[in-house]
């Protein structure tokens, strides 16, 4: 098993993280033991992160200790493998709007450790103004003010170095327009306050997404 990214193995053509949780198989395609190790298959088809690495993205700003606030985390199932990754020392502020999801994430936050849900809308930052700066920004919201809400959290709490990953999901921006002309309108705001390091389109594994690394300078 290769890593390819700090705490991100591939065997084949299959990926994995690490699991901090031993015996924590949830969201995982399979699980491998080697050694004392365990490793979770991070399934390209229900993770956009995943699909990216599996697409051939080349920059993954993600690493052990970070500090990083997940906009839109669900029920935690991405959320658990950025939690192997960053390890103990760090942590992931886990925003997410639907009440119904957060029982399920706080279910997952329990056995990871590392990771603290907070039922709240990512448009309105000031609601959990609370939060530490942190090293990433990740944003998997299903709204027409994608762009926006990254460039506000972004603004507010990523540090000057930092990095921001956000999978543009063009059919909940514009269910007409062509998505290539989504990708280049999304990208055009958000590299008004952030560096466009790669994009990468998430086909056939997430169909009209695109996948953005970008970078506070």
């Amino acid at each position: 098993m290769k890593e390819i990214f700090p705490g991100v193995f591939r065997q084949g053509k299959r990926i994995f993280t690490k699991s901090i949780t031993r015996g924590f198989s949830s969201y995982a395609k399979s699980t491998v033991k080697s050694g004392r190790d365990e490793f979770r298959e991070w399934d390209p088809k229900k993770s956009k992160p995943a699909a990216a690495i599996i697409r051939g993205i080349k920059h993954f700003p993600l690493s052990e200790g970070d500090k990083v606030l997940y906009l839109g985390a669900a029920s935690g199932a991405t959320c658990s493998f950025f939690s192997d990754i960053i390890g103990i020392n760090g942590i992931i502020y886990a925003v997410e709007i639907s009440e119904r999801s957060i029982r399920d994430l706080n279910s997952t936050a329990e056995k990871k450790g590392n990771i603290v849900p907070i039922l709240a809308d990512a448009r309105k930052p000031e609601d959990y103004e609370w939060i530490e700066p942190v090293d990433v920004v990740f944003e998997d919201v299903a709204s027409d003010e994608q762009a926006a809400i990254m460039v506000r959290n972004a603004g507010k709490f990523l540090k000057k170095g930092g990095h921001a990953m956000i999978a543009i999901k063009s059919r909940s921006i514009d269910v007409v327009m062509d998505p290539k002309q989504v990708y280049t309108e999304q990208l055009s705001l958000l590299e008004k306050s952030l560096k466009i390091v790669e994009t990468v389109e998430l086909d056939p594994y997430e169909k009209d997404h695109m996948f953005v690394v970008m970078k506070k300078t």
